[in-house]
C-alpha cells in the first residue's frame, strides 16, 4: 500500500490554491464543500472561480506567485498547486515539504505528499477511490460505477443512525448486541423506507424497533414489488438490482428472463408463481396470501414481475392485500413491455406525423373474453399496444376492422422483445393471425397496431447476433426481408 487513506478535517482551516484554470476550479469546489477558508493566487481565473469568490470563504489575490508568497506558506494548512508551469509547481511543492505542509500538485504525483482521490459524496457517508496517481481516468471510471449503485439516500440513512446511536448504546449492554441491531436496521425495512424517501416513517419504525427490541424484536419483514422489465437485464433499474441482491425470498413469474434471475442473491429462496395464461402455477389469491405469510415470518420478500407491476401485472391486487394485512411494502417500476419492445424493434409509439396518442390494452379480460371498447380503439393517428394478445388475435384484428380501421393498417408482432431471441414480424390487420401460425409465434409476444409500424423498416437498430431464426423478420407486400 503506497498511501494511507485518510479523511482530513479542514473546516475553517486556511488553504491555498495556486492557479486559476479549470483544474484549480475543480479543487476549489472540493475545498468549499469541505468548508475550508481558501486563498487563490493567480493573475487570471475562470468565470467559475470568479463566481466562487463572491462567497466569504474564497479570496482571490490577482497576481503571479512570487518568492514572497513562499515565505507566507506557513499560514496555510494545505496547499493545492495547479499552474501550467511545472518548474513553479515543483518549487512550491519543495518548500511545502520542507515546512511539513500538505501539498498536492496537479497531475504530478512525484511532487505531492498527499493525493486527492475521486470522491463519492453521500455526506456524512464518503467513499474515496484512488489509483495512487497511476491512472486518474481509471479512478474516475470506478467512481462512476460506484455512483450508480449507491443510492443518494445513504447519507440520510447515516444521519438517522447518528441521531439514534446514543439511544441504542443505552439500550444494549454489549458491542455484539449493538452491531446485530444496526445490521438488521441497515439491511431491513427502516433503510428501505429511507431509500424510498419516507423519512418520517423510517424514523418512527426505528424508534419502535429500539423501544421494543427486548421483547418484540425488530419489525416484521417487507415486500418489494419489483418490475423486471421486458427481458434485457441491462434495463433493470438500480433499485431493482439492489433489492434483488438483498431479498430472502423471491416470488417470480415466467416472464422474468433467466439472465435477470441470475442476478438474484444466490442464497435467496426461489418460488415460481407461473402466471401463464390458463396455467397458473399459483392462483392470484394464493400469491397474495403467500406474500403476507412470508413477510410475517420476518423475511424480505421480492415479488418479481416481468415489465412493470402496475401495467397488466396485477400489482394493484397484491398491494391491496398487503395494505389490509398492514405489511410494509414498496413498489419499484420497471420498463413496461410496450416501451422496451417497441424501442428495440425500432417502432416509436408516438410520432408527430403518424400517431398523437398511444393506448395499452390487454388481449383478454378476467372473464376470458376480448370484449374491449372497439369504437375507442378503432381510430387512426393513434398506436395500439396489446399485451397477451396472441390467444384472441383473430378477434382483435376482426373487431378493429369491423369498427373502422383499414384491413391494411400496419401491425407488428414482437416476440421475446429486447432479448437475444427477439423476432419482429411485420404485417397488417388482415394477415397478422396467419403470420402467427406460419411462424409458430409464442408468448411472450407484444402486438402493435398503427402507422408507426411502417417506421420499423428504417428505424430498426437491434439485430441479435444469433442465427437467421433469431434475426428480425420483416414482411412487406408479401415478401420476406431479413
Amino acid at each position: 500500500m503506497n498511501y494511507l487513506p485518510l479523511f482530513l478535517d479542514i473546516k475553517n482551516k486556511s488553504c491555498l490554491v495556486v492557479g486559476g484554470g479549470l483544474v484549480a476550479s475543480r479543487k476549489i469546489s472540493l475545498l468549499i464543500r469541505a468548508q475550508a477558508r481558501i486563498t487563490v493566487i493567480a493573475p487570471d481565473v475562470t468565470s467559475e472561480i470568479r463566481n466562487q469568490t463572491t462567497t466569504a470563504a474564497v479570496t482571490w489575490l490577482q497576481k503571479d506567485f512570487t518568492s514572497e508568497d513562499l515565505e507566507n506558506l506557513e499560514n496555510f494548512q494545505l496547499v493545492l498547486v495547479a499552474t501550467n508551469n511545472h518548474k513553479i509547481n515543483a518549487e512550491i511543492a519543495e518548500h511545502c515539504k520542507i515546512r511539513k505542509i500538505l501539498v498536492n500538485t496537479a497531475d504530478d504525483v512525484q511532487n505531492c505528499n498527499f493525493i486527492l482521490p475521486s470522491i463519492i459524496d453521500r455526506s456524512p457517508v464518503q467513499i474515496a477511490v484512488s489509483t495512487g496517481g497511476a491512472s486518474p481516468v481509471l479512478a474516475r471510471m470506478l467512481r462512476a460505477k460506484l455512483e450508480n449503485c449507491i443510492p443518494a439516500a445513504y447519507g440520510q440513512l447515516a444521519k438517522l443512525i447518528e441521531n439514534n446511536r446514543l439511544k441504542v448504546k443505552e439500550k444494549f449492554s454489549t458491542v455484539d448486541q449493538k452491531r446485530k441491531f444496526w445490521e438488521k436496521i441497515i439491511q431491513g425495512p427502516v433503510a428501505e423506507l429511507v431509500f424510498s424517501r419516507q423519512s418520517s416513517r423510517a424514523e418512527k419504525m426505528l424508534q419502535d424497533a429500539i423501544e421494543h427490541s427486548d421483547h418484540h424484536g425488530l419489525p416484521q419483514g417487507e415486500v418489494y414489488l419489483v418490475g423486471a422489465g421486458p427481458g434485457d437485464p441491462d434495463l433493470l433499474t438500480f433499485r431493482a438490482l439492489r433489492l434483488m441482491q438483498q431479498a430472502d425470498v423471491v416470488v417470480y413469474d415466467r416472464l422474468v428472463s433467466q439472465e435477470i434471475m441470475d442476478l438474484i442473491r444466490k442464497e435467496a429462496e426461489l418460488i415460481y408463481a407461473g402466471k401463464e395464461r390458463s396455467q397458473h402455477t399459483l392462483p392470484q389469491e394464493t400469491i397474495n396470501q403467500l406474500l403476507v405469510r412470508l413477510a410475517k415470518e420476518g423475511k424480505r420478500v421480492l415479488r418479481l414481475k416481468g415489465g412493470d407491476p402496475f401495467i397488466f401485472g396485477r400489482g394493484g391486487e397484491e398491494i391491496s392485500t398487503l395494505i389490509d394485512e398492514q405489511i410494509p411494502f414498496q413498489v419499484v417500476p420497471g420498463i413496461t413491455a410496450a416501451a422496451g419492445c417497441a424501442a428495440y424493434a425500432g417502432i416509436p409509439l408516438t410520432h408527430r406525423e403518424h400517431s398523437q396518442a398511444v393506448i395499452f390494452a390487454t388481449g383478454h379480460l378476467s372473464d376470458g373474453t376480448v370484449n374491449l371498447n372497439w369504437e375507442m380503439l378503432a381510430h387512426k393517428n393513434q398506436t395500439l399496444v396489446f399485451y397477451m394478445g396472441l390467444q384472441g388475435l383473430e378477434n382483435i384484428c376482426a373487431s378493429l376492422t369491423k369498427h373502422g380501421l383499414d384491413p391494411g393498417t400496419p401491425a407488428a408482432l414482437i416476440m421475446q422483445g429486447t432479448t437475444a431471441q427477439q423476432k419482429v414480424i411485420i404485417g397488417n390487420l388482415s394477415n397478422l393471425p396467419k403470420l402467427v401460425i406460419q411462424h409458430a409465434v409464442k408468448p411472450p409476444t407484444l402486438v402493435i397496431v398503427g402507422d408507426v409500424v411502417n417506421l420499423h423498416n428504417t428505424l430498426h437498430w437491434f439485430n441479435p447476433e444469433e442465427d437467421v431464426s433469431a434475426s428480425a423478420v420483416r414482411y412487406f407486400g408479401g415478401k420476406i426481408q431479413f
